[in-house]
C-alpha cells in the first residue's frame, strides 16, 4: 500500500500578454517529474505514476517527462550475483524479481498509462523496462493525448553493468514524432554522449528533446546545456531520486554501501541557447516545469544550425536513413 502524497511544483513562467492567442506548436508549458520507481512492484509504481501525471496535468502541463527505468525500475547497487566467469543462484532470483517488474509493449500496463494520457489530454514520455521473450530492454515510450502508444525506442548500448540486465536495441527507432506540440524525440541516458545519435535527431529538426537518465553526476546538466546550444531545441532532462529506504527490505543488505540517497535527481529543462530555465533539483521528489515557446528555436538558429548553414555538406557527409522498426 502506497501512502498518499503530493509532489511541489516549480514552475518557470514566460510573460505573456493576455490578448495574444496562443499557438499549440509555439507556446505550452511542459514538466518532468523527478520522483522515484517502487522497486520491484510495478502495480505500485503505476498508481504513483497516475497520481503524478494528474497532479502534472493539474499543473497545465502538455507534456510530462518520467525518468529512464520509471516502470520496471532502475536497480542501482544491484549485482545479481555476478562476477566475471560465474552467476549465483540467489543472483538468479533476484533477477527473477526484476524479470517479473518489467512490462511487455503492447500490455495491460502499456495500455493504462494511455488511458491516463487519454483522460488528462496530455503527452506522455517514460522511460520503460520492456520484457521481450527472455530478454529486458530499457526503453523511451511515448503516449499520445488520444491514448494511443505513438512510439518507443530501446536503448541501443546499455552503459557498463547495464549489460548484465539490459539488451541492446537496433536503432532503427530513432525517429522524432511530429506532434501538435512540435517534433519530439529522445535518447536514453548516454546515448546522449553519442554524436551520430544525436545527429540523427538533429536532422529530423527534433524541437523538443527529452533526455531521460539515470546520471546523477554534476556533469550531466552542462552535457544537456550543450545538446540545446548544439541542437537549438529545449531539452528535458529527468532523473529519478531514490533513497534506501525506497528499496524492499531483504534487499537492504544488498545496498550497505551505498550513501542514503541513492539517487539524487537532477531534473531540469534547458533553452535552445543553453540556459537552464527550470531545476535542477537535488535531493527531493517534485515536479519540474516550464513554460516555453518554440519561436525561441528559430530566433536560436539565426547565428547556428547543425544541419543548415553551419552543416558544411562540402566538407562532412552525415548519411542517415530512418527506418521504421515499430
Amino acid at each position: 500500500m502506497v501512502s498518499e502524497f503530493h509532489l511541489p511544483i516549480v514552475t518557470c513562467r514566460l510573460p505573456t500578454n493576455k490578448n495574444e492567442v496562443v499557438n499549440l506548436r509555439e507556446k505550452m508549458k511542459v514538466a518532468v517529474v523527478q520522483a522515484g520507481s517502487i522497486l520491484f512492484n510495478t502495480p505500485a509504481t503505476l498508481e504513483k505514476m497516475k497520481r503524478l501525471i494528474a497532479e502534472a496535468s493539474a499543473g497545465g502541463a502538455r507534456l510530462i517527462l518520467f525518468p529512464e527505468a520509471f516502470i520496471g525500475g532502475y536497480p542501482r547497487g544491484l549485482g545479481f550475483g555476478t562476477v566475471v566467469g560465474s552467476r549465483s543462484p540467489h543472483g538468479r532470483e533476484q533477477w527473477l524479481d526484476y524479470y517479473r517488474s518489467a512490462v511487455e509493449i503492447p500490455g495491460p500496463e502499456i495500455a493504462a498509462i494511455g488511458s491516463w494520457a487519454k483522460q488528462h489530454k496530455v503527452y506522455i514520455a517514460a522511460g520503460v523496462i520492456e520484457r521481450s521473450g527472455g530478454t529486458l530492454y530499457c526503453t523511451l515510450a511515448y503516449w499520445g493525448p488520444d491514448g494511443n502508444l505513438l512510439h518507443y525506442h530501446r536503448k541501443l548500448k546499455p552503459t557498463a553493468s547495464e549489460r548484465l540486465i539490459w539488451g541492446e536495441g537496433q536503432g532503427k527507432d530513432l525517429q522524432v514524432l511530429d506532434t501538435e506540440l512540435g517534433k519530439v524525440g529522445g535518447l536514453i541516458c548516454w546515448e546522449n554522449y553519442m554524436p551520430l545519435a544525436r545527429m540523427a535527431f538533429y536532422e529530423q529538426q527534433v524541437e523538443l528533446y527529452l533526455a531521460p537518465t539515470a546520471d546523477q553526476r554534476d556533469t550531466w546538466l552542462p552535457s544537456m546545456q550543450h545538446i540545446a546550444c548544439e541542437g537549438r531545441c529545449f531539452v528535458l532532462t529527468c532523473n529519478q531520486f531514490v533513497n534506501k529506504t525506497m528499496y524492499p527490505a531483504d534487499y537492504q543488505s544488498e545496498i550497505e554501501g551505498l550513501s542514503d540517497i541513492v539517487s539524487r535527481g537532477g531534473s531540469a529543462i534547458v533553452d535552445p541557447l543553453g540556459t537552464v530555465i527550470a531545476g535542477p533539483i537535488w535531493d527531493q521528489e517534485r515536479i519540474v516545469a516550464a513554460d516555453i515557446d518554440l519561436k525561441a528555436i528559430a530566433k536560436g538558429k539565426f547565428d547556428f544550425d547543425v544541419t543548415g548553414h553551419y552543416a558544411r555538406p562540402d566538407v562532412f557527409n552525415f548519411d542517415w536513413k530512418m527506418k521504421a522498426d515499430h
